[in-house]
This record gives structure tokens, C-alpha cells and sequence, in this order.
């Protein structure tokens, strides 16, 4: 009788284990629907504009005034990218020159801005606490105090109607980005310091193979925001750019709209459309490399 009072009970047990994560997974079912019966409507939503944009640069003219609107434009104008590209503005010379300050840009930011951030994080030196506070009281600076300043600062250096001021301010670092990657070397451990310093490797060596293998999410996260920031950048070309072989691709469009705004919606949305593929393409693989970051930093936190 004891052996089969046992047997019973274990399987009573197994019976009420089953019944409870069943239960469970029920639950996680019921959330993941509700999650998704919220987030599509939003996400489409979100996408809407988007949407609205790249039809309108597949649209005639008459098509685009229609009423009520319509999503699916028939015919499908393809050949509106290539003459809003190639016939009106020179947007290639428009495209060199956004990609060239760009990826200075991109480069710059992180490489000042990582040696920056390991000096804070990790070297000792006086008054270290005080020039962080001054990097940390930027974040609350509004760029447009700086405006006249810099202006005339380039000025008096001869760099106006260049690349220049869009391009060097970069390796010399930015708040933002300083705070995030120094807050992110503060997470990992010092152990890993303390034992490269043993095997006797200099600061400049810890941080090429320990810090930065390690911190691929933030280093990915300050790429993304550097393009992303740069690309888009108006009024800074707005300001110091004078010849048309010059200008980038947001001074291009402001260009285009100037001249043709009133009539060739079409020819301004495939423009934009095509502006917006290169920090679609950043935006999905950073997300990716962001992601894969995480998955082998090697450290938990």
C-alpha cells in the first residue's frame, strides 16, 4: 500500500505541474497576441508616412491630387527616380559629399570619443571629476549658443565655404557620446584590467583588445546616432556652405523645393526616398551588430 500511495502522488504531482505550466503557456499566448493586437496597428501607423511617401514618388502629378487619395498609384511612374536624380540638381556631387562628412564624421566621433570615455572610466589624474562635470554640463548647452562662436571662429581660420567645419569639430569629441561609452566602460570589470595590466599591457592595449571587443553595443549605438545625426544635418551646411559643388544632400532637397516645391511633389518624395535608403540600410544592420554586441560582449552584468 505504501509503494502504491507513492505512485499516485507522483503522478497527482506530475499531473499538477503539467496543469500549471500549461497554464502558463496559455498566459504567454493570450500576452503575445495581446502585445501584437497593439503593436501592428501602431507599427503601421508609424509606417504610414513612409508609405504615403513612396507612392506619392510613383505618382503623376494628377495622381498625387486626387481625391480621396489612393496608396496604389496606376501607372507606376519608375522612371520618376531617375529624372528627379539626374535632370534638375546634381545630387550625385550632393551624395559624394554627404557620404565623405559623414563617415569623417562617424569616424571621428568614435575615435575621439572612445579614448575620451577610457580616460575617464579608468586612468587616474587630478581634477578628473571636474572636467567630466564640464563634459556632463555640455548636455544641457543648446547647440544654437554655440552657433556664433564657431562661425566665428572658422571664419578668422579661413575654413568658411568648406568642408571643414562639418568635418574636424569631430575627432575633438561630443558630450553625448563621451558620457554614453564612459558609463558603459564603468560596467566592465576591473578584474580584466587588473589582470592585462600583470601580464604587462599598456592602457592603449587594454583598450584595443579588452574595452572595445567588449563594447560593441555602445560603440554601435554611437555609430548609429553619428550617421544618422550627420546625414541629416541642415543647418550646419546651411550655415558654412556657399557653392552649389559643396552642398550636401538636406541642402540639395532644400534646393529642389525652392525651385520646383510648387509643382513636381512627385520628383521631392523620390529624392527624399532615396536619402532615406542609406540610414535604413545603418539603421538595420547597427540593429543587428547591436544585438550580436550584446550576445558576445563575454560579460555579465
Amino acid at each position: 500500500m505504501t509503494s502504491i500511495n507513492r505512485e499516485l502522488k507522483k503522478q497527482n504531482t506530475a499531473k499538477y505541474r503539467d496543469s500549471r505550466f500549461g497554464s502558463i503557456t496559455g498566459r504567454k499566448k493570450v500576452n503575445v497576441v495581446v502585445a501584437l493586437a497593439i503593436l501592428i496597428p501602431l507599427a503601421i501607423l508609424f509606417l504610414l508616412p513612409f508609405f504615403w511617401m513612396v507612392s506619392t514618388a510613383l505618382k503623376t502629378r494628377p495622381q498625387i491630387f486626387v481625391f480621396p487619395p489612393r496608396f496604389i498609384p496606376d501607372p507606376i511612374m519608375w522612371g520618376n527616380f531617375d529624372a528627379a536624380w539626374n535632370d534638375f540638381l546634381p545630387f550625385n556631387t550632393f551624395l559624394f559629399n554627404s557620404v565623405k562628412i559623414t563617415m569623417n564624421n562617424v569616424i571621428g566621433n568614435l575615435v575621439s570619443c572612445t579614448l575620451a570615455a577610457y580616460a575617464f572610466a579608468r586612468l587616474q589624474a587630478r581634477g578628473k571629476r571636474i572636467v567630466f562635470g564640464t563634459v556632463v554640463a555640455l548636455l544641457v548647452m543648446p547647440q544654437e549658443v554655440l552657433i556664433i562662436p564657431q562661425y566665428i571662429l572658422f571664419t578668422q581660420l579661413g575654413w568658411n565655404n568648406t568642408h571643414l567645419p562639418l568635418m574636424i569639430p569631430a575627432w575633438f569629441g561630443w558630450a553625448f557620446f563621451i558620457f554614453l561609452l564612459r558609463q558603459f566602460f564603468m560596467g566592465i570589470p576591473q578584474e580584466l584590467v587588473d589582470a592585462a595590466l600583470i601580464d604587462g599591457a599598456g592602457h592603449f592595449r587594454i583598450l584595443l583588445f579588452i574595452f572595445i571587443p567588449l563594447s560593441k553595443p555602445a560603440l554601435a549605438t554611437v555609430a548609429i546616432f553619428s550617421f544618422i545625426g550627420n546625414w541629416n544635418n541642415f543647418l550646419g551646411p546651411l550655415i558654412y556652405l556657399r557653392s552649389e559643388k559643396l552642398h550636401t544632400l538636406p541642402l540639395g532637397m532644400q534646393a529642389f523645393q525652392g525651385q520646383f516645391g510648387n509643382t513636381d511633389w512627385q520628383y521631392m518624395m523620390a529624392i527624399a526616398t532615396i536619402s532615406l535608403i542609406p540610414v535604413l540600410v545603418i539603421f538595420f544592420f547597427g540593429q543587428k551588430l547591436f544585438v550580436q554586441g550584446i550576445a558576445l560582449s563575454g560579460v555579465k552584468r
